[in-house]
């Protein structure tokens, strides 16, 4: 599933060539289950101009012109992509035809993700945003320390968890828990503070190096213009389960935490 600096590198991609644009027509719709109905979006979105596009926890959103604004989570295997005009292929769910004669396309090979037209008012009340906790990106390490103090819980399932903070998936969790030197199945409430601010730090480092290397592409993420990422050539831990600790040389190990596979150093991260 694409986590927050995949959808920021797709938002920011976006937002520098679609603003100004308008949308034409809806071409083409093989909408997935959760999405919006055709018909809603056929009605909301010709017309329309693009004001800006950005990220909100894993959504991608692109505000459009009278209030509207148009979201994207895109799940395990969404992608959304600006460019030239082609014929719809297996996967695509949505194609937007711009004013310039361009490409606003989502795909969706498995199905889960959608996308949605939502009003001011609605987008505003919408209760799977509502919950989520504060950007990791946006806040200080020393709140976002204050938001798992006490409790009982795993870190790692912690990290995972949406409304303690938005964003982190299974990567960015795996890769600075092993930057801090921290097991994925430590107690929160065990921590030091010092630990706990050390990943935050860490947490922080990750994403924006993340951000920077254009996100991590493993199986279906490309960027707002279809290229893949490169941080995958700089994981420590994520997906090498049997391979070698780069700081110890010790075996990495898997451990399911909050039904997610975890892999850490048992030597270098300590409960």
């Amino acid at each position: 599933m694409p986590e927050l600096p995949e959808v920021e590198v797709i938002a920011r991609g976006l937002n520098a060539t679609l603003c100004g644009r308008t949308i034409r027509s809806v071409d083409h719709l093989d909408l997935t289950r959760q999405s919006d109905p055709a018909e809603v979006l056929c009605s909301r979105l010709p017309g329309r101009t693009v004001v800006r596009v950005y990220r909100r926890a894993k959504v991608l959103l692109v505000e459009l012109s009278d209030g509207v604004t148009l979201a994207f989570h895109l799940k395990m295997t969404g992608r959304v992509v600006h460019g030239p005009m082609r014929k719809p292929g297996r996967h695509d769910r949505l194609f937007l035809a711009l004013d310039d004669g361009s490409l606003l396309s989502f795909a969706d090979m498995r199905r889960f993700g959608y996308v949605r037209a939502m009003t001011a008012g609605e987008l505003a009340e919408w209760g799977f945003l509502l919950r989520c906790g504060p950007e990791p990106l946006e806040t200080a390490p020393e709140v976002l320390a204050d938001r798992i103090a006490g409790r009982k819980s795993a870190i790692k399932a912690l990290l995972l968890n949406q409304s303690v903070v938005a964003g982190v998936g299974n990567i960015y969790a795996d890769e600075s828990l092993y930057r801090a030197g921290i097991h994925p199945q430590a107690r929160a409430d065990r921590l030091s503070r010092g630990r706990a601010l050390k990943l935050f730090t860490e947490l922080q480092a990750v994403l924006r190096q993340a951000i920077s290397e254009n996100g991590s592409s493993i199986r279906d993420y490309v960027n707002a213009s279809g290229d893949a990422g490169a941080f995958q050539n700089s994981f420590n831990v994520y997906g090498k389960g049997g391979g070698k600790c780069p700081e110890c040389g010790a075996p990495l190990q898997t451990e399911k935490v909050a039904g997610r596979t975890s892999t850490f150093c048992p030597r270098c991260q300590k409960r």
